[in-house]
Formats: structure tokens, C-alpha cells, sequence
């Protein structure tokens, strides 16, 4: 069994005796995604980061695609996280795929967290009878096929659309490595899990005060998601952000900073 401080790549920072945040990364980033976010918290909160399985520092041995087949093996480890730091009543904030991992953390564990904060959160990319999700099943073959045969080109294209911030172009270069450092097979892999996923049927379980932070344009998550989540998720509140692309905590980290300190 291994412990989540290796697994995870676990760092704890800031002000240990003190309340909990979480941060925890989309797909293609790690913990230093939060970087620019999580500095204005330091001083008051215990801050954990940690890398999911498959991407940044974390054990590169723990990753199986027969594991991590569905976001409940993602679950799992942030149980395993929650427990091994003794997390109560904290503070969860979740970027993309770990906003819907944090969703589904907190109906299992409502014990972990007082408040949610889900950042370009989906539970849902295709788009489906009454529902859209931002894409048609052969947009998102069209990806995995593009991930397939030319990885490098891909995260070269794909870093550009989703961080949409043209002027900065430093921002999609970060995150252009970030993707280049996972070896492209689990890239694959976690991104077909992601893309696939249909987690619609758990929004209503959800019964904790949460921000959903959504930015103004968004190639991964149309604005329509946002509402609907807003539609689904009882005690919800919907803030759309001055911020262009899918990482506006990368964009425009003050934004994102503003919009937590008022919702907790």
C-alpha cells in the first residue's frame, strides 16, 4: 500500500495549525498550476497540493489504465489524501476534471469539505438531448486520433486554444510542456476517461455551499455547462469571471483569488 504524500506527490504549505484549502489540477497541468492562487492563502490556511495520478510528480508506477478507467479511481486517492492529512470541514477547490473528482469526493465523504470550488468544472463533454456539452462524439475522435498520431502537434495546438490568451503567449507555452512531460499514452488514456465521462446524474446529491467559477470563453466548457450545473447542484452559486480560456486561474490568478476569499 502506498502512501498518498508518494503517490500524489503531496505538498503541505502555509499555516499549518490553521483551516484547510485544497487546490487540485485539471488534466495536462500539476499542483504548479495553482501557483499564482494559492501564495494569497499562506498565510491564513494549511494548503495542500498534490498531482493526480498519471500527470506531474507523482508515481509514475501507481498509474494503470485499467485503474484509472473512470474518475472514481481519482475518488479514491483523494479519500486517500483526505484521510492520511486528517482533512475536516476544508476548503475544496477543484480545477476541470478534479471539479467533478471533488464533486463526487464530497457526496462519498461530506465529512472532508465545508465548501466546494469547482473552476471550468463538467460533468458532461458531449453534447446530448437537451444538453450541451461542447462536443459532438466525432470532434472528440477527431482528438484522440490526433493524440494518437502526432502527440507533440497536438499539445502544440491544443495548449494554444485551451489557455486563449493569445497576448501571454509564456501561458500556453507552460502548459505545452506540462502536457509534453506526460507520456503520451496516459495523456491518451486519461483524456478518453475524462472526455467520455457523463456525471450529470450526481449533481443533485451534492449538498454543500459551492462557487462555480466559470470563464467568460472557454473551448472545454461552454458556458451552457456552468448554468446547467448551476440548474443541478442545490446550493450553487454561478460567477463568471473576467478571464478568457479554460485556465483562468493560470490567466488571470487575482480574479480567481477575489472570488474565493468572498465565497468563504
Amino acid at each position: 500500500m502506498m502512501n498518498s504524500a508518494k503517490k500524489n506527490n503531496v505538498k503541505l504549505v502555509g499555516k499549518l495549525d490553521g483551516p484547510t484549502i485544497i487546490f487540485a489540477h485539471g488534466f495536462g497541468t500539476d499542483q504548479n498550476a495553482w501557483s499564482k492562487v494559492s501564495v494569497a492563502f499562506l498565510a491564513d490556511y494549511r494548503v495542500i497540493l498534490f498531482d493526480n495520478v498519471g500527470g506531474g510528480s507523482s508515481d509514475p508506477e501507481a498509474f494503470s489504465p485499467n485503474k484509472y478507467d473512470s474518475l472514481e479511481a481519482y475518488v479514491d486517492d483523494l479519500i486517500d489524501i483526505c484521510t492520511d492529512y486528517d482533512v475536516k470541514n476544508a476548503i475544496m477547490v477543484g480545477h476541470s476534471v478534479s471539479g467533478m473528482i471533488s464533486l463526487l469526493t464530497a457526496i462519498k465523504k461530506p465529512d472532508f469539505f465545508s465548501k466546494l470550488i469547482l473552476v471550468g468544472a463538467s460533468p458532461r463533454y458531449l453534447n446530448d438531448v437537451d444538453y450541451v456539452g461542447g462536443f459532438e462524439q466525432q470532434d472528440l475522435d477527431a482528438l484522440f486520433d490526433t493524440m494518437a498520431n502526432n502527440y507533440f502537434a497536438w499539445v502544440s495546438g491544443f495548449s494554444a486554444a485551451a489557455m486563449a490568451n493569445p497576448e501571454n503567449p509564456h501561458l500556453a507555452e507552460n502548459f505545452a510542456a506540462s502536457l509534453n512531460a506526460i507520456r503520451p499514452d496516459i495523456a491518451q488514456s486519461v483524456a478518453r476517461v475524462i472526455f467520455q465521462s457523463d456525471y450529470r446524474s450526481e449533481l443533485p446529491k451534492l449538498d454543500k455551499p459551492t462557487l462555480l467559477i466559470q470563464a467568460k470563453e472557454d473551448i472545454a466548457v461552454p458556458l451552457d455547462v456552468a448554468e446547467y450545473l448551476n440548474k443541478q447542484i442545490a446550493k450553487s452559486k454561478l460567477e463568471v469571471v473576467n478571464a478568457y480560456g479554460h485556465f483562468p486561474h493560470m490567466s488571470a490568478p487575482d480574479e480567481i483569488i477575489n472570488s474565493v476569499k468572498n465565497f468563504i
